[in-house]
């Protein structure tokens, strides 16, 4: 069945959504709460990484997150600037941002972002800053639909897209390997360079995370 007909309507996407947010930690575990290879980590995946940051980086930090998450909204929004600014850019630090969709909607907005190629991020990026006028609307996908217009996408696209089986399933297989062989299970959960941290993390927090992996090269 196609995968824009199978969408569930507002009431219950939310009350998911929801259900699944008040099991995460509304702070930051400020340690590592446990580690994973970073061969394995970084193995490749049902789709390739976006990657943000120079590729010699010391420090990688790979997000998994949800479209549909506010957590993950907020990172992005208050935190990952200034993350950008005083570690990537100046080649501290390397970012990767993976799908983990909560929800059908979620995997909705990953595919379109996906659409965009080099775009990706970009395209996350204001998914996230506009995520009220789609994630907890009433109608979410017209939501959705209108504010991808703004990077370029129409309606024809749209639909074309959400109908495209093999990237629904390899947004899937992205988060179920998450799932399986990392142990993810909110959202948003982050590795750096391979250590496990769950829940939003504060400015300050990743000053020392980052600060703590560089010291230890």
């Amino acid at each position: 069945m196609p995968f824009a007909f199978i969408m569930p309507r507002r009431g219950f996407l939310v009350g998911a959504a929801c259900a699944l947010l008040a099991a995460m930690p509304s702070l930051a575990e400020k340690s590592a709460s446990g580690k994973v290879a970073i061969d394995e980590l970084m193995a490749p995946n049902a789709l390739p990484d976006v990657v943000e940051g120079a590729a010699e980086a010391p420090v990688t930090i790979v997000e998994y997150a949800s479209m549909t998450c506010s957590h993950c909204a907020a990172f992005h929004h208050d935190v990952y600037p200034e993350l950008k600014k005083n570690y990537i850019d100046t080649g501290k630090a390397k970012f990767i941002l993976r799908e983990f969709p909560l929800d059908p909607l979620a995997t909705a907005a990953f595919m379109l972002a996906r659409e965009l190629g080099d775009k990706r991020d970009a395209t996350v990026d204001l998914l996230f800053s506009q995520q009220k006028n789609w994630a907890f609307s009433d109608k979410p996908l017209d939501g959705l639909a209108n504010v991808l217009k703004q990077a370029g996408i129409g309606q024809e696209k749209f639909e074309a897209v959400l109908k495209d089986q093999a990237l629904y399933e390899n947004v899937n297989k992205v988060r179920n390997r998450a799932a399986e062989k990392f142990g993810v299970n909110s959202t948003p959960t982050f590795f750096v360079n391979g250590d496990k941290y769950t829940g939003e993390i504060g400015v300050e927090d990743w000053e020392k995370i980052i600060t703590s992996k560089t010291a230890a090269k």
